[in-house]
This record gives C-alpha cells, structure tokens and sequence, in this order.
C-alpha cells in the first residue's frame, strides 16, 4: 500500500490513527467514548475550556453518561483533550460534532459548521479525513463546508485524491438506557466511494453496525427524514390533543387505545411542546433548503406550527385551571416542574419549559422551577432566566397556586405534589395514577 488513500486506510484499520473529535458536547463526548474504547488515540477539541478542565480532572458535565466515561479517558494515554485547534493537525481523522442552530427566522445558522471547515482548512495535510455529523440539509457537506475547508487552505490538495471528506449523522437518544453509541447503526455517506469506504472503515472501530450510503446527501437527508418522521407525527397528536380536548375526549387513553394495534400504528405523545436539538429545528433547515428548488413543504411546515403552539395552549389551560378557584395568571405563584426536554437527562437545549417560563413571566406570574437533573438554568442562545430549581417540600408546594408538569422525570414525589399542591397542570400524563385524589384539582394540558 503506498497511495495516500491506502496509507489512510492502513492506519484507521490498525489503530494507529489519531483521531479529533471537534466539539465535545452532547454527540462529541459519547463518540469519543466509543472510538476510544475501539483502541483509537483521541483529541478532543473544544471551545469551552471547563469542558477540558472537566475531562482533564475525570469529572461528568454530562449526568446521562455517568461518571465512567470521563474517569476512563481521564486516566487513560490514549485521550487527551484541548481549546487549542492549532493542534488539528496532529489527528488522521477529524469528526466535526458542532450545533446547526436556527436562527431568528428560522433560517439555518451554518457558521459553526463554516467556521470549523475554515479552521480545519488551515492545517489540512495529506491523508487526514473529515466527517462532519452536524445536522443540516442536503448539500452542505459538499458545498459550505467543503468550500470552507479550501477557503484557508493554502495547498493544491484534492477531495477524493489526497483528502477525504464524508457526512456521518449523530444519532444520539440522551437517557436512553438501550441505545448507546456503540449499538445506534451509524450511516455514512462520503463525497466519494474512498471518503465513504475510508469513513465508515473508521467508525467501525468503536460502533458495531455502520451502513454505507451512496452520497453524503443521501446521509443527510435520511438524517432529516427521521426527525421530520418524529416531528410530523408529535404535531398531530397533538392537535388531536387540542381537539380532543374539546370535546372531553381523554387523548392519552385514545393513543394507548390505538396502540393495541399490533400492526400499522407507531404511538406517539403529545406534550407542552418540542424540545432538544434534532426535533425542533431539522424541519426548517429541510423547508429553506427545498425554497431552493421552488418546493414549498406545506406539511413539515404546519407540523411546526403546530409543535411551537402548544406552549400557548398549556399557558390557556394554566389560566383556566386558575380560573377555576377565582384566581388569575398575573400574582399568582407556579412552579414549573422540569427544566429538562426530556425525561430523566440534564439536556434543556429548546425545551418547551422556557418558553412556559417566559409565558408565564410575562402575565405577570411568580415563577419557579424543580429539576433535580438541573439545578441551576443556564444560559442559552434565547433564554437568562437566571434561576434556580427550588427544593420540592410540602411547605413551598402549598406556597404555589400552581404546579405545572412540563417534564415527567422519574425521581420526582408526585404523590408529594397531589397530596399538597393547590393545582396541577399535567402536560405528560404522569398524574394519572392519583387522579382520584386530585379530583377538580387537575388538569390535564
């Protein structure tokens, strides 16, 4: 073996390449894990350098992942972890593992993804493969970010020959406890046939199942039909929550009423809104990019609609509740119970509970919140709320005129919250179970 491809590929099957992993957040980390535990040297890169000191020290700042993973890197002289991305040059490989937010209009912010191609683009060398798995629509891989990877490289090197470019989407399931990264089947599409042989060669190192596609915009947009699948299907539910609710149809014992179906039916859950990375944003950068081609999605777009009402309807259901017992929105105290996206994970990235928060702040309420996996709020691209979970006590429960389930995390009283709170607001159906003892005292949202 002698051409630069070859080499390339010797070096990921024998373990000898280096590989960075740029961002170590969410998907970044958990990657990292599974790469280093398939026998691979890692560099970790990152722009928050309490992330380095946490890793460097053996120190979780991800709770879902546990404490082992951060004690195993830390200890080990096969990781190493910095801010200084004048070192991307050291690693073979480098996976991309950034945001793709939206932004105010819901347009696709792709500068973190540019801005990591360009940094890339300056010390780009012979044989080094690049992936990036940050969701985004068709195209990008080939366009913004290969264009970003030239735009600072100096040299004559091409994609295909002397480099090697793929798209691999993130498939992370935070607080899952049967899906790991290890076990998520991993697509890889690459620029070429030796940017996707090369790429999908090096994730089997650390992942048991890797399914080569034909291109990266294949990769790319079977990334967005799985979260446009989950989104579409969430929006309907709950507008049939909406309607549903209207006529004085429980929704909840509706879906698990169809779910007895052993055959063409998939259940799925309304809630206070869409929350996390993926959910929320992949069906707008799909709608942009589909303006393009002269393509309205009339669909993926009324699933947005929907999904980003339904704070406004919980807030209505809040006020009716309070109604109820002759108070109003504005003086009254609530607390929000979950800060969190989702069950059971510290991961608050677009949950719903902000924007209830902020709802809630605006009529004039007195708000708090209890998360036991988020004990004080950060700050994020929208939202400085600048609080701090409340301890949940019988005697701070009967302060509130309100109490609003936004997440259903498990280690949570809820028999404490029935017993004591004045009114409940249930937007995930948790309360069930002491409905009888909640009686007029419960609302289901």
């Amino acid at each position: 073996m002698s051409g630069t491809y070859e080499r390339a590929l010797e070096k990921v099957q024998d373990r000898s390449a280096r590989v960075g992993v740029i961002g170590l957040g969410y998907v970044g980390l958990p990657l990292s894990g599974a790469l280093h535990g398939g026998g691979l040297n890692v560099l970790g890169f990152d722009v928050d350098p309490s992330k380095i000191e946490a890793l460097e020290a053996g120190e979780s700042y991800l709770a879902h992942l546990g404490a082992d993973l951060p004690r195993e890197l830390s200890a080990s002289d096969r990781f190493a972890a910095t801010t200084a991305f004048a070192r991307l040059a050291e690693a073979a490989v480098l996976l991309v593992c950034v945001p793709t937010p939206l932004g105010r209009h819901h347009e696709p912010d792709l500068h973190f993804v540019t801005d990591t191609g360009r940094e890339i683009g300056k010390t780009l060398r012979p044989g080094q493969l690049v992936v990036l798995e940050s969701t985004t629509y068709p195209g990008t891989t080939r366009r913004e970010f290969l264009d970003a990877i030239l735009e600072t490289h100096e040299g004559d090197l091409k994609c295909g020959a002397d480099f090697f470019v793929a798209y691999s989407p993130e498939r992370e399931d935070p607080g899952s406890s049967t899906h790991r990264t290890e076990t998520i089947p991993k697509l890889v599409g690459g620029l070429d046939e030796r940017s996707t042989h090369l790429a999908a060669e090096l994730y089997r190192v650390g992942v048991d199942d890797v399914v080569e596609v034909s291109s990266a915009e294949v990769a790319e947009s079977a990334k967005l039909l799985e979260n446009i699948f989950r989104a579409v299907n969430i929006a309907l539910v709950n507008e049939l929550k909406v309607i549903l609710d209207a006529m004085d149809v429980d929704v909840w014992e509706v879906v698990r009423a169809a779910g007895t179906k052993p055959f063409g039916f998939m259940p799925f859950y309304p809630g206070p809104g869409l929350g996390g990375h993926c959910i929320p944003s992949d069906p707008f950068y799909l709608s942009w990019k589909a303006r393009e081609v002269d393509h309205p999605t009339r669909f993926i777009e009324l699933a947005g609609i929907i999904n980003t009402s339904m704070p406004r309807f919980v807030i209505q259901k809040i006020a009716d509740g309070l109604n109820t017992q002759s108070k109003s929105v504005r003086g009254s105290t609530a607390l929000v119970m979950g800060l969190a996206y989702k069950k059971d994970v510290d991961d608050t990235r677009e949950s719903p509970s902000f924007v209830l928060i902020e709802e809630l702040l605006r009529s004039g309420a007195n708000v708090h919140y209890h998360d036991p996996h988020v004990p004080i709020a950060p700050r994020t691209r929208r939202y400085d709320l600048g609080m701090e979970s409340v301890d949940l006590t019988p005697e701070f429960l009967r302060t509130c005129d309100v109490v609003v389930i936004s997440t259903d995390h498990s280690n949570v009283d809820y028999e404490l919250i029935a017993e004591h709170a004045a009114l409940v607001v249930d937007t995930r159906d948790v309360m069930r179970p002491h409905e009888e003892r909640l009686g007029d005292r419960l609302v289901r949202a």
